[in-house]
């Protein structure tokens, strides 16, 4: 099932950024990262969304600095004694 989202702007924006492919793409990318980043949607989902591979899914969450992993701080001890 596919969902469209319709983005609204306070201001009239010129027609040819409407249509400028690159600009929409970046959007599209913003919007996948900041889903991704508040823990929305998963990085497979991430993926699937942008039409990429999880690799270089991880290359775009590098250069937005989204983290690959958010662990507590109570589990992120845990782990480091499991490893102890």
């Amino acid at each position: 099932m596919s969902k469209q989202v319709t983005l609204e702007f306070p201001v009239d924006l010129p027609e040819e950024i409407l249509k400028d492919n690159k600009a929409l793409n970046k959007t599209k990318i913003t919007l996948v990262l900041e889903l991704l980043g508040q823990g929305e949607i998963s990085q497979g989902k991430a993926a699937e969304l942008l039409g990429i591979t999880r690799y270089d899914l991880f290359d775009l969450m590098a250069q937005y600095n989204v983290p690959m992993a958010d662990f507590s701080a109570e589990e992120l001890q845990r782990q480091r004694k499991d490893v102890e």
